[in-house]
């Protein structure tokens, strides 16, 4: 029997030797955790603006810092992200399958975004000189890093994103696993109930029909 190409990618265990599906109930919860301190930060710098407000002096530039938009923006974010962690978590607890999805969806497109800066990177590497440039003037080792041979810099910046992209790939292998466990046994629970239900329905042989029909005709019938 031929099996899939990613087939050889399955399995029922994850980094630290535990279960698929506790490697999700745990990063689901981990990233419940970050998102929930995120949106208490957001929602502390919504009610004290000035605590969390930077004027275009602190920053050396002409633009503010996370004006109320964006303070929005990011809050709705964050809610989503938690509702999205929460599914997820009770989606591996639970056992369905379909509540793990946008998760992954989300882990897809995080990687997605992670790559597409790598390759700019690559591409264009004079944008991290100009980014380093529109810092702050306070911000800490900034002159250090300005300093390095841009060469070297970029090396290093691909270097920490290669291994960023490799543990979300790792991360999304792990929910992915715990996805086809789940739906596996739920579909292997289908399949028992089946097996083991009594009102199965025989079908007669294929050649029945067959041999019915060349069955000799009865002797006609002779009144008395």
């Amino acid at each position: 029997m031929l099996s899939s190409p990613w087939a050889r990618f399955y399995s029922n265990s994850c980094c630290l030797c535990c279960h698929v599906r506790t490697g999700t109930i745990i990063l689901g919860i981990w990233y419940l955790i970050i998102n929930s301190v995120v949106l208490l930060i957001l929602l502390s710098a919504l009610t004290d603006p000035d605590q969390y407000h930077l004027t275009s002096a602190e920053l050396g530039g002409e633009f503010e810092f996370m004006d109320d938009a964006n303070m929005c923006i990011a809050t709705a974010i964050s809610l989503l992200m938690i509702l999205i962690c929460a599914m997820a978590t009770y989606g591996a607890y639970k056992q369905h399958a379909a509540w793990i999805i946008p998760f992954f969806c989300y882990q897809i497109f995080d990687f997605a975004l992670n790559t597409l800066v790598a390759i700019s990177v690559l591409i264009y590497p004079s944008t991290i000189q100009d980014y380093l440039r529109q810092l702050p003037n306070n911000f800490p080792y900034k002159e250090e890093i300005m300093s390095v041979n841009p060469t070297c810099l970029v090396v290093i910046i691909l270097l920490f994103i290669s291994i960023i992209l490799a543990f979300k790939g790792y991360l999304i292998s792990c929910v992915w696993n715990c996805y086809r466990y789940i739906n596996g046994r739920n579909n292997s629970d289908v399949l028992v109930y089946i097996t083991t239900n009594d009102t199965a329905v025989l079908l007669p042989p294929y050649d029945d029909p067959a041999n019915g029909a060349a069955k000799d005709p009865p002797p006609p019938y002779v009144s008395a």
